[in-house]
């Protein structure tokens, strides 16, 4: 279990790594974006990526 854990822990930050790597100005723009959303608006966007990523692993727990 602790090596799968791992192995997503080290492909989300391979992932969030992409942006700022090819384009930092993209990136950057983003993140000034990101500053000026309301605590709702992150919390909404947190929730919604959480949904997003149960179902993902109830889907691939399906096969």
């Amino acid at each position: 279990m602790s090596d799968l854990l791992l192995g997503a822990l080290a492909l989300m930050l391979v992932l969030e790594g992409v942006l700022p790597f090819f384009s930092p100005p993209a990136w950057r723009a983003v993140f000034e974006r990101a500053t000026q959303m309301t605590d709702g608006q992150i919390r909404f966007m947190g929730l919604v990526s959480m949904l997003i990523g149960l179902g993902l692993l109830y889907l691939h727990g399906g096969s």
